[in-house]
């Protein structure tokens, strides 16, 4: 495996950030397949967040209400912009699209489950508001809260990180995790690629190439089973690694 050489430029970009909290817009992007159980419940939890909160929602090819209830969403004002994919094209591809529709100042990834909780951003915040960072991933592996399921599950996610830490030169606990909350100049700016869950992979990857501040949180985390829905293994992210690197 080839390890990635960092740029020596640090990635800060020119465009400041406001200066009152209150002005900034945290852009979710909220790519979703086939989510009808969870979608309203899920961006329902983004109220009482005290950010302003731009959500754009990826319809990526359901074949279930998810468009539906997203559209609904809309009128209602609560969703800011939905896209819809005509196929699936995995989640990757849904992130870009939503990358490229964000408008806010801070881009972050919302799964449309109920895994991860909206109330942990203003910590993920934090950090890029005091310039600390330029990106800040949420760790589910340091001192969060977090239900107990699978032992290998976890044993995999953990080997994910220790190889990518050793491509990226970085000393991350969780790269797997969806909490991703990435300055939107720097995120626009990266060349992403991946279509499917390799994008976990190759966003990390950037951000180190780039130079990117990277700092972590603890975060707390609600998993799925596999009879709930939950649609990634640990398998799926040995793929991932493989092909991006």
């Amino acid at each position: 495996m080839k390890v990635l050489q960092k740029t020596p430029a640090n990635a800060r970009h020119s465009a400041p950030l406001p200066r009152d909290p209150k002005l900034l817009v945290v852009t979710a992007v909220v790519p979703a397949k086939d989510e009808e159980a969870t979608i309203e419940q899920s961006i329902g939890r983004f109220a009482g967040v005290p950010l302003t909160i731009e959500i754009v929602a990826v319809n990526d090819g359901s074949s279930d209400r998810t468009g539906e209830i997203l559209e609904r969403l809309v009128k209602q004002g609560v969703v800011s912009r939905v896209i819809h994919h005509p196929q699936n094209r995995g989640k990757g591809a849904a992130v870009r699209t939503g990358i490229q529709a964000a408008t806010g100042h801070v881009i972050v990834i919302q799964d449309a489950d109920l895994e991860y909780d909206p109330h942990e951003l203003p910590g993920l915040l934090s950090p890029i508001l005091q310039d600390k960072a330029d990106a800040v991933f949420g760790s589910r592996f340091q001192a969060g809260p977090r239900r107990v399921l699978y032992f290998w599950h976890s044993v995999g996610n953990k080997v994910l990180t220790l190889l990518s830490n050793m491509l990226t030169d970085l000393n991350l606990t969780d790269m797997e995790t969806c909490y991703k909350m990435v300055r939107a100049d720097l995120m626009k700016s990266l060349p992403l690629v991946s279509d499917r869950f390799g994008i976990e992979v190759e966003l990390t990857a950037r951000l180190a190439r780039s130079g990117a501040r990277i700092w972590e949180v603890p975060i707390s985390y609600s998993g799925r089973t596999y009879a709930e829905g939950k649609k990634i293994g640990w398998k799926d992210g040995v793929a991932a690694l493989c092909g991006t690197s």
